[in-house]
C-alpha cells in the first residue's frame, strides 16, 4: 500500500469512529427519554389545571336525549357566543318603563341611528300621525326608513309582544 492510501484509511478510520460515537450517544439519549427518567417525568407531568383545562376542550359539545329513556343525566347548560357558559340569563324587564331603559333608551335616549328621542314631540309628531298600528308593526318586525333603522324589538327578540306594544305607548304617550 502507498502511503496514500494508509493515509486515506487513518482518516476513515478517525471519521468512523466519530459516526459510531455520535450514533451512539443520540441512541443512549433517545433510550433514556423513552424510558423516562424520574427527573424527566416530574417536569413532564401536567399540573392539575392544565389537565382540567384539557379535559374541558375534548369534552363533547353536546347530549343525545332520547325519548322513553331518562335524561336527567343531561344538564341544559346555556352558553355564549363566544361558548362560555351563562350563568344567568338575561332578565325580561316587568314593564314598559323597564323596557324602555333596558332596551329602547340606547338610541332613543340619544338619538342613534335616526331614532327620535323620548319626549321630542317635533320627531315624534310625523310617527305618531301613521297610527299605533304602523307603529307596533316597526317595533314589532323592524323597520329601515330614510332617517334610520329600527330593528326587531329593539334588538331583543326574547320581548314578548304585548311589552313591546306597551313600551310603544309609552314612548308615544312621552313625545304627545
Amino acid at each position: 500500500m502507498s502511503k496514500r492510501d494508509n493515509r486515506f484509511l487513518s482518516m476513515f478510520e478517525v471519521v468512523l469512529g466519530m459516526l459510531v460515537g455520535i450514533g451512539f450517544t443520540i441512541a443512549l439519549t433517545v433510550f433514556a427519554r423513552s424510558t423516562g427518567r424520574p427527573a424527566e417525568q416530574g417536569a413532564a407531568a401536567p399540573d392539575a389545571q392544565v389537565a382540567e383545562q384539557t379535559t374541558e376542550r375534548i369534552a363533547p359539545v353536546g347530549r343525545v336525549a332520547v325519548a322513553g329513556t331518562d335524561n336527567t343525566a343531561i344538564a341544559i347548560v346555556p352558553t355564549t357566543a363566544a361558548g362560555a357558559s351563562a350563568t344567568a340569563a338575561v332578565a325580561l324587564p316587568k314593564n314598559a318603563e323597564d323596557a324602555y331603559q333596558a332596551v329602547c333608551s340606547a338610541c332613543h335616549g340619544a338619538g342613534l341611528a335616526g331614532a327620535p328621542k323620548m319626549g321630542d314631540r317635533g320627531a315624534w309628531k310625523s310617527r305618531i300621525a301613521q297610527g299605533k298600528t304602523t307603529l307596533y308593526d316597526h317595533a314589532l318586525k323592524g323597520f329601515q326608513g330614510k332617517a334610520g333603522v329600527m330593528p326587531a324589538k329593539g334588538g331583543r327578540p326574547d320581548l314578548p309582544d304585548a311589552l313591546v306594544r306597551e313600551t310603544v305607548d309609552y314612548l308615544v304617550k312621552a313625545g304627545q
